[in-house]
C-alpha cells in the first residue's frame, strides 16, 4: 500500500514506495543503485522489477543509471484468479483492483503531488539564485555609482546598464539551453499534474491507463475471453471515473496508470517521467543499450585518477556512461573504425565530453600502450554476423592482460558464444571458416586491424547469487587474470554475460 499522505509539499517521514523496471538480469545492479544513491530501505524484486522506499525528491530519482521507468507504486498484490474462464468473474477480478482498496489509490496520488511541488519550489529556488530580481540589480549599480564623479558615473552608469542588459540576455540565453527538450516536457507535465491535483476533490484530474499482460493470464484473456490488454485498460478506468470521479482522456492525460499482471502477481503504478529514465538525453546517437553500459561502468569500481581504457569502444556509450558518473578520471577510447569514431566524437561533443576523453585509431590486438599501465578497462566485445573473432578473442585478451596491471579489474559484455569458449576453455576451438561463419560478411581481421569499414528480501535472492556462482564455477582463469564476477542479462533478443576478472600476480613474479 502507498504512504499515508501528508501535509502539502512534503513526504511520509517513512518514504514513499516506488518500483523501476530492468532489463532481464540487471536487477541486482539496480538494487545496489538504489542503496547506494537514494539510501533506499525495503529493497526487493521480482522478475523485470526493484521496489523500494526512500525519501530523495524528483532530482535525485533522475539519477538511477540501470533503471528503464520508475513508478510510485499503489499497489502489488498476489495475481488475480482466472481458474474460471467466465468473463464477468475476471472483469469483476479486475475491477477489485479499485473497489477494495481506494485510500491507496487517493494517497498514492497525494505523494505523488507532494513529490512535485518540492520539485517545484525547488526549481523556483534555483531560478531565482540564477537569476535576480533586475531592481536589486539597479540599485546596486545607483549605490556604487554615487561613489564616483558626478560626470564618470553617469557614463560608467549607462554603460553598466547595456553590458547588464546583455550579460542578463547571454545568461537568460544560456540557462534556456541548459534545460533540455525531456526536462521542458516534464516540467509541463509536473505543471498539469500538480494543477490537477489541487483542484477540489481531484474531480478534475484527467487519467489514461495502461495494461500489460504476460504468461498464462495473457493466454486466458486473449484466446479464451477474448480480453485483449486494451479492454482490460478500459475497464479499470470506467471502475476508476466511477469510483473517484475522474475523467478519461486517451490524448493529453494529467496522469497515466501503469497496470501489469501475469501469473507472479499484480502491480499497479504511476509513471513518476514522461521520458524513459534510460533515454538519455546528452547521448546523440545510440549504440549499447545506455543501462547495459552504466552496469559495465559500476562493476569495475572506478576510483578518481584512474586510467580507464576502452579498447574496442565503437560509438563511446561505455565511457559516456562512466564519464557522466565517474568524472576525475583518465578516459581513453580506441577503435580501428573510421565511422566509430566519427560517431563517437559526435556524441561527446553532445554531451560536453570531448575534452574528458580521447580517442585513437588503433588495433585491440596492437595497443600503444606500456605494459601494466592501465588501472581498468571496460569494453563490449562485438559478435552477431558482422563480427566472427573465433581464435582472435584468445589475442584480444592477451593484450588487454598485458596492458592491466596487477590488481587491476577487467569488465566485459561477451556474448553466449564467447562466454562459452572462455568457460570452457576453447577460445581457439572455433575457426573462422566453420560452417557458423557468413560468407560475404566482414572478416575479424577488418575489426581489428586500422582501416576496416566494418564498424524479494534486503539482499540480492539465492537464485541470483546462484546464477552468478554457476558463471564463476564453470569460468576458467585465463593467465593471470581470475574471474569475480558473472551477471546473465538480456539485450532483447539474446542474452549476454557481463563478466569481471583482476589481474594478479603471476606465477614468475
Amino acid at each position: 500500500m502507498a504512504a499515508v499522505p501528508t501535509d502539502s509539499g512534503s513526504l511520509p517521514a517513512a518514504g514513499a514506495r516506488f518500483f523501476c523496471t530492468a532489463g532481464r538480469g540487471l536487477e541486482p545492479f539496480l538494487m545496489r543503485e538504489v542503496r547506494a544513491r537514494l539510501a533506499a530501505t525495503q529493497v526487493e524484486y521480482i522478475s523485470g522489477k526493484v521496489f523500494f522506499t526512500t525519501c530523495s525528491d524528483l532530482n535525485m530519482l533522475k539519477k538511477l543509471k540501470s533503471a528503464e521507468r520508475l513508478f510510485l507504486l499503489i499497489k502489488k498484490q498476489f495475481p488475480l484468479n482466472v481458474s474460471s474462464v467466465s468473463k464477468g468473474k475476471i472483469l469483476s477480478e479486475i475491477q477489485r483492483l479499485i473497489n477494495d482498496d481506494p485510500e491507496s489509490w487517493l494517497n498514492a496520488i497525494s505523494t505523488w503531488k507532494n513529490l512535485l511541488e518540492l520539485d517545484a519550489k525547488k526549481d523556483k529556488l534555483f531560478q531565482r539564485a540564477a537569476n535576480p530580481p533586475k531592481r536589486k540589480v539597479e540599485e546596486n549599480d545607483i549605490i556604487s555609482a554615487k561613489k564616483l564623479k558626478t560626470e564618470q558615473s553617469q557614463e560608467l552608469q549607462e554603460s553598466g546598464e547595456c553590458l547588464l542588459e546583455k550579460q542578463t540576455e547571454e545568461e537568460t540565453q544560456e540557462q534556456g539551453d541548459f534545460f533540455t527538450e525531456r526536462e521542458k516536457s516534464q516540467e509541463a507535465f509536473q505543471n498539469d499534474v500538480v494543477k490537477a491535483a489541487d483542484a477540489k476533490n481531484q474531480k478534475d484530474l484527467t487519467f489514461r491507463v495502461s495494461c500489460r499482460c504476460s504468461g498464462a493470464i495473457a493466454k486466458t484473456f486473449t484466446a479464451q475471453v477474448h480480453l485483449p490488454p486494451k479492454e482490460v485498460g478500459r475497464i479499470t478506468g470506467i471502475a476508476l471515473m466511477k469510483q473517484f470521479g475522474w475523467k478519461a482522456d486517451l490524448r493529453n492525460p494529467n496522469l497515466e496508470i501503469f497496470i501489469h499482471l501475469n501469473d507472479i502477481y499484480s502491480v499497479v503504478g504511476i509513471p513518476v517521467f514522461r521520458i524513459p529514465l534510460a533515454s538519455r538525453a546528452y547521448i546523440k546517437t545510440a549504440g549499447l543499450r545506455s543501462t547495459i553500459a552504466w552496469a559495465l561502468a559500476s562493476l569495475a569500481e572506478i576510483q578518481a585518477g584512474a586510467f580507464v581504457l576502452d579498447p574496442m569502444c565503437g560509438l563511446g556509450t561505455i565511457l559516456l556512461e562512466a564519464a557522466k558518473e565517474w568524472p576525475d578520471v583518465y578516459y581513453v577510447g580506441a577503435d580501428v573504425s573510421d565511422s566509430q569514431l566519427l560517431g563517437a566524437y559526435d556524441n561527446l561533443k553532445a554531451a560536453g565530453l570531448k575534452n574528458k576523453i580521447e580517442l585513437l585509431q588503433v588495433s585491440v590486438i596492437d595497443l600503444p600502450l606500456p605494459s601494466e599501465s592501465v588501472d581498468i578497462i571496460i569494453s563490449d566485445i562485438p559478435f552477431g554476423k558482422k563480427f566472427k573473432l573465433g581464435e582472435d578473442i584468445k589475442s584480444i585478451l592477451q593484450e588487454m592482460e598485458r596492458v592491466l596491471h596487477v590488481g587491476g579489474a577487467i569488465v566485459l559484455l561477451l556474448s553466449e558464444e564467447h562466454h562459452r569458449r572462455l568457460k570452457d576453455g576453447e577460445q581457439s576451438s572455433i575457426p573462422l571458416n566453420s560452417k557458423d561463419s557468413h560468407t560475404g560478411e566482414p572478416s575479424i581481421k577488418k575489426c581489428l586491424k586500422p582501416g576496416g569499414k566494418t564498424g524479494t528480501s534486503e539482499t540480492v535472492s539465492s537464485s541470483l547469487e546462484a546464477s552468478s556462482q554457476e558463471c564463476l564455477d564453470k569460468t576458467p582463469p585465463f593467465g593471470s587474470l581470475v574471474p569475480v564476477e558473472c551477471h546473465k542479462v538480456s539485450l532483447g533478443r539474446t542474452d549476454a554475460f557481463i563478466c569481471k576478472y583482476r589481474k594478479l600476480p603471476s606465477l614468475g613474479l
